[in-house]
């Protein structure tokens, strides 16, 4: 059976600088795959290169078609949604009208109400907020709704970046609890994340980067017993 996501000799360009140096994955459906690595290491353009914000040489394909010519809202039409760093919630909107916005690329708009009762199957405090300002939400909030808003995509693939970033602990493992159901859900999820812990407890293949190039991958639960990702990530 064919990879979902297939990435091979994937290099990326921040004008003259190359930020990734051949990078290969594969991914197949159904679940969590993860990409560590430090800051710098070239994670967040991995994810920008997929949605085809950024240039890039090599090949990308997406169930076997290539993406590479692609602009990003024809990526986004193909059923890969975008959680970047930092949320980019619409502040100024409310949370219903910023998960109307998340509705609007995908290439069958359709009647929404079904879709909102599953992002408030997940996340019930967004229901609670629903014509609340964006910006009024805390940080814990804004992160469930820039999830929801990707999942009003009906997307086959969710690129999530950073989720746990700046929230408290308590936050953070509601979080990974929701992705772990919203993955048992069916959707497929390739998760950038700095809490190796709790990302590689997650999910159920990770690939480390540093520099821009692959230095380690493998089954999650052999990379978390691996003792260099002890010594480098988790301090042990």
């Amino acid at each position: 059976m064919s990879a979902l996501l297939d990435v091979q000799g994937l290099e990326a360009f921040y004008g003259r600088t190359k930020a990734l140096h051949g990078v290969s994955f594969s991914m197949a459906e159904g679940g969590i795959t993860t990409i560590l690595g430090a800051n710098g290491a070239g994670k967040t353009t991995t994810l920008r290169a997929i949605s085809r914000m950024v240039r890039t040489t090599g090949t990308i394909r997406f169930e076997d078609e290539a993406l590479e010519r692609k602009a990003t809202e024809d990526v986004v039409q193909l059923g890969i949604a975008h959680a970047p760093e930092g949320r980019g919630t619409f502040v100024h909107l409310t949370v219903e009208e910023n998960l109307r916005l998340g509705a609007w690329g995908r290439r069958e708009r359709g009647n929404l109400k079904d879709d909102f009762e599953r992002v408030f199957g997940y996340f019930p405090v967004l229901r609670e907020r629903r014509r609340q300002a964006a910006g009024t939400l805390s940080g814990g909030e804004q992160q469930m709704l820039a999830v929801a808003r990707a999942l009003m995509l009906r997307p086959r693939l969710l690129l999530l970046d950073e989720p746990s970033l700046g929230l408290a602990p308590v936050v953070v493992s509601a979080i990974f609890a929701n992705l772990a159901a919203i993955n048992r859900d069916g959707l497929t999820i390739l998760l950038v994340e700095q809490n190796v812990l709790r990302a590689l407890r997650c999910s159920h293949r990770a690939y480390v980067l540093e520099n821009g190039t692959i230095t380690l991958s493998g089954p999650s639960a052999t990379l978390l017993a691996d003792e260099r990702i002890k010594r480098a990530y988790l301090g042990r």
